[in-house]
């Protein structure tokens, strides 16, 4: 059994935009063990953890917008994380309406 290929983020160039039931939002904290603090476009703040297959493929700091997916479960207050946006693509984002200009 060999090791993971752990691809970079230079490969990831594709825009990855919401589907239905899919929200974006911009990271307020990180809490450590995966789990994030996000502020959504629907003014909840969730909390929300780095999905297993996007760990070592994107590192999510402070202040980054994101695409999250809520839980069944808990859907006020537990997300996925699913995408980590660069900076060219939040600007696309805004500039087409997807995001909101003061978020």
């Amino acid at each position: 059994m060999g090791k993971r290929k752990v691809l970079s983020e230079e490969e990831l160039r594709e825009l990855v935009l919401p589907a239905e039931g899919e929200l974006l939002g911009r990271v307020i904290k990180l809490l450590g063990s995966d789990h994030v603090l996000v502020k959504c476009t629907d003014g909840k703040t969730r909390l929300c953890r780095i999905r297993g297959k996007l760990k070592r493929r994107i590192w999510v700091r402070e202040g980054d917008v994101v695409l999250i997916a809520p839980w069944d479960f808990k859907p006020d207050q537990r997300a996925d994380i699913l995408w980590r946006y660069k900076i060219a693509q939040v600007d696309w984002l805004k500039d087409n309406g997807y995001l909101p200009k003061d978020l």
